[in-house]
């Protein structure tokens, strides 16, 4: 039944059955591989960007 619903199910459920980490393992490997970075890897620059959009956003509206 590979390719359906069940036979995804019946596989997961092998995978947890021999580790029960299994998915948690494979997650943890993609979270590894990142690198973006991105705010968490500079928090400085989540700062400034944060204070950016507050000035951006409170700014009133021209009036014509």
């Amino acid at each position: 039944m590979a390719g359906t619903k069940t036979g995804g199910q019946k596989a997961a459920a092998k995978n947890l059955a021999r580790d029960p980490f299994f998915y948690a393992k494979i997650g943890a490997k993609g979270g590894k591989n990142g690198t973006t970075g991105g705010f968490a890897a500079n928090p400085e620059l989540a700062r400034i960007a944060g204070a950016k959009g507050g000035r951006i956003s409170r700014r009133k509206k021209i009036v014509q």
